[in-house]
């Protein structure tokens, strides 16, 4: 018998309903590049799609292939700071999954003022301290979409 992976449910904040996830290159650079994001916190999903007119948000089965090119922060590191700033900076990556935590709006701001010198990286790290944990889980590839198994969707309330 092979082993067994265990499921997750997944969240995707946003402003439709989507069946079938798409990678698709984004106007901005992302945390992890380009992808579908999803997140294992709702709260964190909601937030996201109240940023629209119609917040929905996705609900998503994910299924882990453990053929594909994972990477996974367990927590803020060196390197997850270095592939963030990589990836902000436009920079592709192998990776058809990406897993870890967020840089938010307040931690990208931190993230900037790194790369433009205005922070040390020994400064970075005293105020990169969240005040509510994040979490993203980004599908970069086709083959990692192939993952989500589409649950349901719900519109959140603004």
């Amino acid at each position: 018998m092979g082993k067994q992976v265990a499921t997750m449910i997944v969240y995707h904040g946003g402003y439709s309903e989507i069946r079938t996830p798409e990678v698709k290159p984004s106007r901005n650079n992302k945390d992890f590049g380009p992808g579908f994001y999803c997140t294992k916190l709702l709260p964190q999903a909601e937030r996201w799609s109240r940023r629209f007119d119609t917040p929905v948000v996705n609900i998503y089965e994910y299924t882990p292939n453990l053929q594909l090119d994972i990477l996974a922060f367990d927590q803020m590191t060196e390197e997850w700071l270095d592939f963030i700033v990589a990836c902000r900076n436009g920079k592709p990556h192998p990776h058809d999954i990406v897993i870890g935590a967020m840089a938010n709006d307040q931690i990208w701001n931190y993230v900037a003022d790194f790369i433009s010198g205005i922070l040390t990286r020994e400064q970075f790290w005293i105020l990169a301290k969240f005040k509510h944990p994040t979490h993203q889980i980004a599908f970069c590839s086709e083959k990692a979409l192939s993952c989500l198994s589409f649950q349901s969707s719900q519109e959140i309330a603004k």
